[in-house]
């Protein structure tokens, strides 16, 4: 945790992930951050996965290092107080509560001109959306999953809630900073919808579609590029990645594979360490000499090579496995499990 938004106060009234992993970030950077929430507890308190005695893990992960009062939202009393709660402090407000109500712009600018409101939503014009709904709708699920396979594969990172997050933070600071020039406050919306397809579009996939169709789907292969899972000879599964050319030839150096790669590229005309799309192009050819370089090797063979020649590669794991051992990240999930968490909201 940093102190560098030490002083600054933000309110937030929000609900899932996008609203409050925006605050969770500013609350990471010293912020004090102030949410308010049901009596009771709001619709996601409860949210799967829960602790032993039915806690939300979820509510307490995205909500730690906050603070929090419990409102009566049902009652005129509770949504004015409300209202006051979110006008407060240094005028910073995080929701994602409809933008017609009790807590819309039009409602809260009277009580505080200078107010700053980050609204997060589903499409752009209110109506409701989450991310996986959000993520089938701009055709992600499409490109995933088994070659031979057309139904969509969801998957379970709800990366456009979480861009939203970061984002929506980078966003609020931004109208901040607006503000301190001219001294108007001002409501930014911040639609998922709005998010996803403009990601897409700045990653070249809605100008790839344009051009040239739907992306066919590649399994696990890594689009435009070398990577694939491979099977070592003791059973292991490896994601092995060469996006540049050092990461290629000290894989082939370390899998001792340059004669087969080199017969390749001589009877294809390419050449795989310069021509990063000719690897994907040719995964055909390239996957199964890989496989079975890797899969005469074990893992502790594998791992060496590996790391003497500077291969980017990490072994398919658990996250019960990654918490257990002592992998690069174990610090940052150890030091997770020691922090300490708030109760939910009575």
């Amino acid at each position: 945790m940093y102190d560098l938004l030490a002083g600054l106060t933000v309110i937030e009234g929000a609900a899932f992930i996008a609203g409050p992993s925006c605050g969770l970030h500013l609350a990471q950077m010293g912020a004090d951050v102030i949410r308010f929430d049901q009596i009771g507890g709001g619709p996601d308190s409860r949210r799967w996965p829960l602790s032993a005695n039915g806690e939300s893990l979820y509510w307490e992960g995205l909500n730690k290092a906050k603070r929090s009062i419990a409102i009566d939202l049902a009652q005129p009393a509770g949504r004015e107080l409300a209202q006051r709660i979110a006008t407060a402090g240094d005028g910073l407000f995080v929701t994602n509560f409809p933008e017609r109500g009790f807590l819309s712009y039009d409602r809260l600018k009277p009580l505080r001109r200078d107010l700053i409101c980050l609204r997060v939503m589903g499409w752009a014009d209110g109506t409701t959306a989450v991310d996986y709904t959000i993520n089938a709708a701009v055709g992600v699920p499409m490109m995933t999953g088994p070659v031979d396979d057309v139904r969509p594969v969801n998957h379970v990172l709800p990366a456009w809630d979480l861009m939203a997050g970061t984002y929506g933070a980078f966003a609020l600071l931004a109208a901040r900073h607006a503000r301190a020039t001219d001294g108007e406050g001002r409501e930014v919306r911040l639609a998922l919808s709005d998010l996803a397809a403009t990601t897409l579009g700045h990653l070249g996939a809605v100008a790839e579609t344009l051009q040239d169709g739907d992306r066919a789907r590649s399994g696990n292969d890594l689009f435009g590029a070398f990577g694939r899972d491979f099977t070592t000879r003791d059973g292991e599964r490896l994601m092995i990645v060469a996006i540049t050319a050092r990461q290629w030839t000290g894989l082939i150096d370390a899998l001792d594979v340059r004669e087969p790669i080199a017969a390749a590229e001589s009877r294809l005309g390419v050449s795989f360490a310069q021509e990063e799309g000719a690897r994907f192009a040719h995964r055909d050819v390239l996957n199964p000499i890989i496989a079975q370089a890797v899969g005469c090797r074990s893992i502790a063979e594998c791992r060496a090579i590996f790391d003497a020649s500077g291969v980017c590669w990490s072994r398919y794991q658990s996250l019960a496995t990654a918490i257990a051992e002592e992998p690069p990240c174990s610090v940052t999930i150890r030091c997770s499990r020691r922090s300490a968490i708030l109760p939910a909201p009575t």
